[in-house]
């Protein structure tokens, strides 16, 4: 089901956009029998989708980046195209795999949309996800063809976005309790019970994939003295402030880079929160 043939290169060069496409004027009638919440769309990728939990017997109920999603927006090239005389399926690839779509055909507005999509071209389809026989489908409410090569790199902009800070929220859901772990006592032969150090616990609590020390990295950097500064805050500042190895801090810096939480602004000794942008 999510294999894909999406050819990543023509996304963003043309290809697939045929010349009715590009200039098909956007029907932005709704109809009657699309009364969903549409406020609700979350951006995904095919692969997201393919990933996603259940988050209750309820076979409609599903759960990406540790949120509830009810509607979601995915934007890929149609194949496999079946009509029927209630519905059309189709297959949708954006590069990250393909998911089944099926688009149900109850009014002549659904009718005149559908006849509006060919296989081959980049539509935007907004639906909900069902579990069906242990696969995930995409029960669309609208199909459209996307009239902007833009879309298509926005909406995985989009996705990146949706991901990244709905995984910060997932990991500051979890800094209390990381919080209270950070000031367990710990015996000292000279001074009996005492809070341990940061230092001594920076390698042992994992908060969602985050690191107890790239978080330490990651807050420091927050610090409302350091998101608001342009060069960014040195490495060595850093160190100094949270009295750990460079080479630990590191280690962390370049997690926290690949998980695109920070950049180098400057030069490579210098860094800087996301957040702040």
């Amino acid at each position: 089901m999510f294999s894909s043939q999406f050819d990543g290169s023509t996304a963003f060069t043309g290809g697939g956009f045929t010349g009715s496409q590009s200039t098909q004027a956007t029907d932005s009638g709704i109809s009657p029998a699309r009364s969903r919440d549409t406020q609700g769309l979350m951006p995904v990728t095919v692969k997201q989708i393919s990933e996603a939990s259940q988050s209750g017997d309820d076979k409609s109920s599903f759960r990406i980046d540790g949120v509830d999603i009810t509607n979601v927006t995915l934007v890929g090239m149609v194949f496999n195209k079946v009509e029927r005389v209630t519905d059309v399926a189709f297959s949708l690839d954006d590069g990250t795999g393909r998911v089944d779509c099926k688009r149900w055909v109850n009014e002549a507005f659904d009718t005149k949309e559908i006849e509006g999509i060919h296989e081959g071209m980049y539509v935007r389809v907004n639906g909900h996800l069902k579990s069906f026989q242990g696969r995930i489908l995409l029960n669309a409410f609208s199909v459209r063809p996307v009239t902007n090569f833009d879309e298509i790199s926005c909406h995985f902009v989009e996705c990146i976005h949706n991901h990244l800070l709905n995984s910060k929220s997932q990991v500051g859901s979890t800094l209390d309790s990381v919080s209270s772990q950070f000031n367990t006592p710990v015996h000292n032969r000279a001074n009996g019970n005492s809070p341990a150090p940061l230092s001594q616990l920076y390698g042992q609590i994992n908060t969602d994939g985050l690191k107890a020390l790239d978080q330490m990295v990651l807050d420091f950097l927050q610090q409302p003295s350091n998101i608001g500064s342009e060069r960014g805050v040195h490495r060595d500042e850093i160190v100094k402030g949270l009295k750990i190895p460079l080479e630990k801090i590191m280690d962390s810096i370049r997690s926290l880079e690949e998980e695109g939480l920070i950049y180098s602004t400057i030069d490579e000794f210098h860094y800087k929160s996301t957040a702040s942008v």
